[in-house]
């Protein structure tokens, strides 16, 4: 039975939905293309902006484990403090509602807009928290999604759990519930937490992801990474199509590449949308795609620029329908003399380079699988697997230009940090396992998340400007708990104090571009008669 009791929020930071997502120009791994026929590797990549000043409402759940193994070590006690966190981050535009589960679950509050007076109430509540019981993941997860349908108020605001557990479900079985259209973020608290079921629920949630918390590190900071990443959720409903000129042009297939884990669906025209969700301010998506290419040389003898496809993207923001944006053509050169060979242009060095970040991630999952099957022969097949890896990133990446730096440092310790994990069967189902499977979901998801390694080697993979001022917040919150937290509204303030053309930016870019398009449109119309 719906309840309907969700607190009414004030309007969210409003403002142009003008340029919060844009579609960079294409990038091609090869320079040119045969006449005969041939396949085409192409990436296509859309980013928000990194301006926080118009973001969509927050609706959280938080689903949390209260079961009798939360007594143990002082899990209960770090869960408080990074409820308290994320209690003293929101804002009243955005809604907080908690619940609870062990051998049955509760709903502690329903959806409560984040005033002074509620932070109070709830901080209040948390505190009160007790451990007991069974881990009865399934009705907590259930209860969750109930306090989502069951809202009034859904305009122009985003709706996602936090779901966070230490141990074996026990009775019920989450996976068989429906997340449906809302992200579920997952964080598995401690070495007797069923990860894989913890993986499968945020990999089975659009855009949900996976967050591994050792024994005897601290709930917050994993909590604060994500709830950056909402507090600053700029646009929802974020698409990306692609459409072949398969009749007038020089395609037959689009095929988009392994490694993006967002629902793709391709029509009977073959043309492809691949729904990515949310985007968070500073985030990216790039999409690796494989063009094959008709044999033309019949009819054609000359080098030429083929059109091979068009990449639309479009979202919605602020309540506003979905608004189609500007297409980008997909072009190559094709000639009857092509090089074959990657190209040396700093985008294909790019496009390399994401390549070898796929493979990376595919090496981790057949890693993963191969320590899953127990024997100590199969842990050092795993291990020969990530050095091979390893090695991968030497003879690939290593070529790409000094902006790729970052990615490859990032993968390097990555790998270093999971071959350390893998030296004992002990070691890897403790710690391991955890620690790939958040790794496989930030790379599928292309969106951090926490991998439950030291602190001072943390992959910051995917990681937003946000993430990181939150990252240091956390750490000062846990060594001072009374210490006043900025809020989310603050936390812009000092953004736009920072950098003031950030909150025009956006518009001025939009028009921009719009222009240089109207000027290509020209161009391609008076060519041909001059």
């Amino acid at each position: 039975m719906a309840v309907n009791d969700d607190d009414k929020p004030p309007t969210s930071n409003t403002g142009s939905t003008k340029g919060l997502v844009t579609i960079k120009p294409v990038k091609y791994f090869k320079d040119d293309a045969a006449l005969t026929a041939d396949t085409v590797t192409a990436e296509v990549e859309i980013n928000a902006t990194s301006s926080t000043t118009v973001r969509e409402g927050l609706d959280l759940v938080a689903v949390l484990d209260v079961s009798g193994s939360m007594r143990d070590g002082n899990k209960i006690e770090s869960l408080k403090k990074a409820m308290t966190f994320v209690i003293m981050k929101l804002t009243p535009v955005d809604r907080l509602s908690i619940v609870t589960f062990s051998t049955d679950a509760t709903r502690l509050t329903p959806l409560r807009s984040m005033t002074p007076a509620a932070q109070s109430e709830l901080k209040a509540l948390v505190d009160g928290l007790t451990a007991g019981g069974w881990t009865n993941i399934q009705a907590g997860l259930e209860t969750g999604l109930a306090v989502i349908a069951d809202r009034v108020n859904t305009k122009a605001r985003t709706a996602n759990i936090f779901l966070m557990s230490d141990g074996e479900q026990k009775p019920g079985d989450a996976r068989q519930v429906d997340p449906g259209k809302v992200a579920i973020y997952t964080f598995g608290f401690g070495k007797d937490t069923n990860h894989l079921l913890m993986s499968d629920i945020a990999t089975r949630s659009p855009g949900g992801t996976f967050s591994s918390v050792p024994d005897g590190s601290t709930v917050s900071l994993p909590f604060s990474q994500l709830l950056a990443g909402l507090l600053t959720v700029v646009a929802q409903d974020v698409e990306l199509t692609l459409t072949p000129k398969t009749d007038e042009g020089d395609v037959d297939t689009v095929v988009v590449a392994p490694g993006t884990d967002y629902k793709t669906t391709t029509d009977a025209t073959g043309v492809v949308t691949i729904t990515f969700g949310t985007l968070f301010a500073g985030e990216g998506r790039r999409v690796v795609i494989t063009l094959t290419l008709k044999d033309v040389s019949a009819t054609e003898k000359e080098e030429y620029n083929a059109s091979l496809a068009e990449a639309q993207h479009s979202y919605t923001a602020q309540g506003r329908p979905r608004d189609p944006q500007l297409p980008q053509d997909i072009t190559i050169k094709r000639t009857p003399t092509p090089s074959q060979a990657p190209g040396a242009s700093s985008k294909a060095r790019q496009v390399q380079a994401e390549i070898a970040r796929r493979q990376h991630a595919e090496a981790i999952r057949q890693a993963r699988l191969l320590a899953d099957k127990g024997k100590p022969e199969d842990l050092e097949e795993a291990r020969y697997k990530l050095v091979d890896a390893q090695n991968a990133l030497e003879d690939i990446v290593l070529d790409s230009l000094a902006d790729g730096q970052n990615l490859v440092n990032a993968l390097r310790a990555e790998l270093v940090q999971l071959i350390k994990l893998m030296e004992t069967k002990d070691l890897y189902e403790a710690q391991g396992r955890p620690y790939a499977l958040a790794s496989e979901t930030s790379h599928g998801r292309q969106r951090y998340s926490a991998r439950g390694g030291d602190e001072n080697s943390d992959v910051r993979l995917f990681a937003t400007p946000r993430m990181d001022t939150y990252r240091e917040q956390a750490k000062n919150f846990e060594k001072d708990p009374s210490a006043p937290v900025p809020t989310a509204d603050e936390d812009v303030k000092q953004e736009v104090a920072a950098n003031p053309l950030a909150a025009i930016s956006n518009d001025l870019v939009y028009y921009l571009r719009n222009a240089i398009e109207a000027l290509r449109a020209i161009e391609r119309i008076v060519a041909p008669s001059t």
